[in-house]
């Protein structure tokens, strides 16, 4: 792969992009549960959300750039950036331009969808497309970064996935997708520990910069307890079927992941495993929680 290549995917943080593809995995295998199936419309909503996904990714990194937030973040695998910028190997106005590009495509699929399933996904759309603009330059400042993560790269995409399928909105789809929205806010929360004091230096308000990291972990290690709870009574009352219960199997990692942030908070370096160990269980509980939608339908 040559070396500007490699920048681009870089920049659009491609190593990200697995989570786009199990958030539509889990909206779709609760629609093929219920009956609906359309290969195609899964592939499109995929391809919309890929586009999406590197279009808030690219923008981010842009504006991170801009505001000399990527010159302080202290860089780990899973939080400060991807560094591409600040090493100048790509042209910032192009990078700009690039995440544009990757709304527009997005958002045309998206217009597609519109007609599909006459306007029914229109409040998705808006909100997402809200999310994506506004997420650095505003969201972020109005501690609403968190938010704007769990909503529009968890819980929107997973019942969109569901609606482009069924033509409709369910309870069922709603209950499925709540633990994709807390995981992802926490995927985000969780980064926001390391990076602290760089993001209060250039104007973002987060709850970790508002309540501090002692008092928030907590607030992360309940979300985390609470999604799995949220699994075993949404299967208790039929909502979802028993094989979604597959998605406890990650509770070790929960578990390490809370234990390590209680202790090392405050410790960049230790805290590193509760990070790691938070990526395994945000995608790998959606995951599990969809194959256990696939049993439970062909089986």
């Amino acid at each position: 792969m040559s070396k500007s290549l490699k920048a681009w995917f870089s920049v659009a943080r491609v190593n990200f992009l697995p989570l786009s593809v199990i958030l539509v995995f889990l909206g779709t295998a609760v629609a093929f549960y219920e009956g609906f199936h359309s290969v195609s419309r899964a592939a499109l909503a995929l391809a919309g959300l890929m586009l999406l996904h590197m279009s808030v990714n690219v923008l981010n990194e842009y504006y991170d750039y801009r505001s000399g937030l990527d010159f302080k973040t202290p860089k780990t695998p899973f939080s400060g950036g991807s560094g591409t910028l600040p090493a100048g190997l790509l042209d910032p106005k192009k990078v700009y331009l690039f995440g544009i590009a990757c709304f527009l495509l997005g958002a045309f699929i998206g217009v597609i969808f519109l007609f599909i399933t006459k306007l029914l996904i229109m409040p998705i759309i808006v909100l997402g497309a809200i999310f994506i603009l506004f997420y650095t330059t505003h969201l972020a400042r109005w501690l609403l970064g968190e938010l704007a993560a769990g909503m529009g790269m968890g819980f929107l995409p997973v019942l969109g996935s569901y609606v482009v399928q069924a033509g409709s909105y369910s309870l069922n789809a709603v209950i499925a997708a709540v633990p994709s929205g807390i995981l992802v806010f926490n995927l985000l929360f969780l980064n926001e520990f390391p990076d602290l004091e760089a993001d209060r230096d250039v104007g973002r308000r987060n709850l970790v910069i508002l309540l501090g990291r002692k008092k928030v972990r907590w607030l992360y290690s309940f979300l985390t307890v609470f999604v799995y709870f949220w699994i075993l009574f949404a299967c208790f009352i039929d909502y979802m079927p028993l094989t979604s219960m597959l998605g406890l199997l990650t509770i070790p990692f929960g578990f390490k992941a809370i234990k390590t942030t209680i202790k090392n908070y405050d410790k960049r370096e230790e805290l590193l495993p509760a990070l790691g160990a938070n990526v395994v269980v945000v995608l790998a509980t959606q995951l599990l929680i969809g194959i256990g939608y696939l049993i439970a339908t062909y089986i």
